[in-house]
């Protein structure tokens, strides 16, 4: 993910090195420190003694303790950062014994109980029990993991950092012939209300035919997309371009006038932390139309950098992009109240500093 390579390559005053069990899309994350988890050699006597008589767990028995010790041992680590809560609870018979401190960073949809997991929801708490320090990303996460039971004197906010010099201001025109450009990206998944968004677009263009409306990114969800902007009768309008590298990304801002992003909780509890890509959209300087979800209100000020709505209100959001359309005063002066906010709040060297704070804060409570 975009926004944890920004952090890694971000470190300046820790030395940092990645383990992961397989390597994937080097070309578009370039990054040298890698350590990849092998499999270790099976041994049935040892693996039956660890199992059955001694009754360790699967990441004991299963040799994978064993490979991730080693290489922390090689490399002197001093603290390991672990990204996502379901990769710590995996983890936590490793946390419990590594006498070094490990922190665990949640996003969202770690935080959502898992049907296939059975005791997940228990061995979370468990986790939280067990770490020095606890990071989200949003105070919507934060609230979330109090209520599994982690201390709120645990818990500190790891905002998303963005490059500011990578998605620069932009001066654009107020489409006066009503030829707007609407944008979303993000992963095609449920959470993300594509449906909702598709249907206040069809309400826009309704008044505003000239209207187009730019989906980008993969997910799942693309086919039933695309099939909804037919039976809405937007299919014309509406273009699904797949997955934008970052500079292809920035380029679909400037030529954009507003950003979508009608965020909602899922069934199983699927919730936002802060989307990266509407933060890069409003350091371009695009108002943002979206909803009161997750860590979305913490990013987008109502009523001065973009309009929110109830999850699952399309008439809310048409609405809102109506008067965003409605008058340029209006819409120019979210445009500029959004660039400068989101510099003020998600820059992203200010936020690697706090991020180091926090590590320099777990180091500290382990000594003492």
């Amino acid at each position: 993910m975009l926004h944890i390579y920004r952090q890694v390559t971000g470190l300046r005053d820790y030395k940092t090195f990645v383990i992961t069990q397989q390597r994937m899309s080097a070309e578009k994350f370039p990054f040298d420190e890698i350590e990849l988890t092998r499999k270790p050699a099976s041994n049935f006597v040892r693996r039956f003694w660890l199992k059955y008589i001694k009754k360790e767990p699967p990441i004991v028995y299963r040799g994978e303790y064993g490979v991730l010790e080693k290489i922390l041992r090689d490399r002197s680590a001093d603290l390991m950062h672990v990204y996502f809560g379901h990769t710590g609870v995996h983890l936590l018979p490793f946390i419990q014994r590594w006498p070094k401190p490990a922190i665990v960073s949640f996003h969202g949809m770690d935080v959502q109980p898992r049907t296939d997991r059975p005791g997940y929801v228990e061995k979370l708490g468990e986790l939280l029990a067990t770490l020095p320090l606890v990071l989200a990303r949003s105070h919507s996460l934060r609230d979330r993991l109090v209520e599994l039971g982690c201390p709120d004197q645990k818990i500190r906010i790891n905002r998303t950092g963005i490059p500011m010099d990578k998605f620069p201001v932009v001066e654009r025109a107020f489409p006066q012939d009503g030829r707007w450009k609407l944008v979303q990206a993000c992963r095609l998944i449920e959470k993300k209300g594509l449906d909702v968004a598709l249907r206040a677009f069809a309400n826009f263009s309704q008044r505003y035919p000239g209207a187009t409306f730019t989906i980008a990114g993969e997910g799942p969800l693309l086919g039933q997309m695309q099939a909804l902007a037919g039976e809405l009768g937007v299919a014309e309008r509406v273009n699904f371009p797949g997955f934008l590298s970052e500079q292809q990304l920035c380029q679909l801002f400037t030529e954009s006038h507003l950003f979508v992003h009608p965020s909602q909780l899922t069934e199983d509890q699927n919730q936002e932390g802060v989307p990266n890509a509407m933060l890069e959209a409003m350091a371009t300087g695009l108002p943002v139309a979206a909803t009161l979800h997750g860590g979305i209100p913490e990013a987008v000020i109502h009523g001065e950098t973009g309009l929110l709505v109830r999850e699952r209100d399309v008439d809310g959001l048409t609405q809102a992009l109506d008067s965003f359309a409605a008058s340029e005063d209006f819409w120019r002066r979210f445009s500029q109240a959004a660039a400068h906010d989101v510099r003020q709040n998600f820059e992203q060297t200010a936020q690697i500093k706090k991020l180091e704070g926090f590590y320099d804060e777990a180091l500290a409570a382990r000594e003492g």
